[in-house]
């Protein structure tokens, strides 16, 4: 069952209607139970798989692997250097998640989505002017 405020609430309030509508649902029903356990489980494997792609990728080649497997080299002891390596990119992802955590209940989503864009914008631009300097 879905409510939705008045039109006039609506227009007063200056927010889209899919920010206002609210979704109620039966309590102990098994098959709502269900079907939201079942898009939450989907929900959280997309989450996960999108996640772990998108670092995967961005993290392929970069300077820390290229950092890593110099050490690695050198070092002799392959299984010491990886183990360095995984905490120091669990506690650095630890980090990020915990700051986006606190960003996220103080700054709106599409507030910080353009931050966001904002900013690799602008890091791009200064990757280019020096390389064309």
């Amino acid at each position: 069952m879905k409510i939705e405020l008045p039109t006039q609430l609506l227009e007063e309030s200056q927010l889209e209607p899919e920010h206002i509508a609210i979704a109620v649902e039966k309590p102990n029903d098994p098959i709502t139970e269900t079907q939201s356990h079942s898009a939450s489980a989907q929900s959280s494997w997309t989450v996960f798989a999108t996640t772990f792609v998108t670092i995967f990728l961005a993290e392929f080649g970069d300077k820390t692997q290229l950092s890593t497997l110099l050490m690695s080299a050198e070092s002799q002891s392959p299984w010491i250097v990886f183990s360095g390596a995984a905490v120091a990119m669990v506690i650095t992802s630890l980090l990020g998640v915990l700051l986006g955590c606190w960003i996220a209940t103080r700054i709106a989503p599409r507030t910080v989505e353009k931050l966001a864009s904002a900013s690799l914008l602008l890091i791009s631009m200064m990757l280019l002017w020096d390389v064309v300097q």
